[in-house]
């Protein structure tokens, strides 16, 4: 399965490291005991087209409509690139601010009025900013079918915030299967594994 595959690649690239006795800060302030840095992916030739074929065979399953692909700057744009060009659509990347100077452009690339797009991120915690790059598309014409990842944390505040807009999410892989992986290869233990659970459950009080 791909979910496993994707995973596993992450995993062996050292783009996710699990760590649930020595948490890491994220830039929050959030206690997590992983980290996540898909943009490593792109250094590793196998595991970037694994990623493409994998991100183009599920729009052109669940967007069959789909006219543009766009990328949010800056993690999403070469998964964006390298999709686009499989499935020989437009590419496009959005900004997570418009410029200040010139046309004041929050999309580079083009579209046209009511186009089609599916918006491709690295990976998913709570949505927001993907999500404010969505309402940046929407803002200037698109017609957003849904965001694509490489990997959800499967936070209960991102599932909710792409419910409250909306919005359908795809993902290769996910926090469950990539935990079990650990497992599998052993990268963690048993009582790891339970810590990294819980983590998931209750990602502000799990260390209590």
């Amino acid at each position: 399965m791909i979910a496993e595959q994707i995973a596993k690649d992450l995993l062996s690239i050292k783009a996710v490291t699990l760590s649930p006795n020595e948490p890491f800060t994220w830039a929050s302030g959030l206690k997590s005991p992983i980290y996540c840095d898909n943009r490593v992916t792109m250094s590793y030739p196998k595991v970037r087209r694994e990623i493409a074929q994998g991100l183009a065979d599920k729009i052109k399953i669940t967007f069959p409509d789909v006219e543009v692909i766009a990328g949010t700057a800056t993690a999403g744009i070469p998964h964006a690139a390298w999709v686009a060009e499989i499935l020989d659509l437009p590419m496009v990347y959005i900004r997570s601010k418009a410029k200040d100077h010139g046309r004041g452009n929050q999309i580079e690339g083009r579209i046209t009025d009511k186009q089609k797009m599916v918006v491709i991120e690295d990976l998913i915690s709570t949505g927001g900013s993907v999500l404010e790059a969505v309402a940046a598309a929407k803002r200037e014409g698109a017609d957003v079918l849904g965001v694509a990842a490489i990997f959800t944390y499967e936070l209960s505040k991102g599932k909710t915030n792409f419910e409250n807009a909306e919005l359908p999410l795809i993902t290769l892989t996910n926090y469950s299967t990539l935990i079990e992986s650990a497992l599998t290869e052993k990268y963690i233990d048993q009582n790891q594994l339970e810590l990294l659970k819980k983590w998931r459950q209750n990602p502000e009080n799990w260390l209590n």
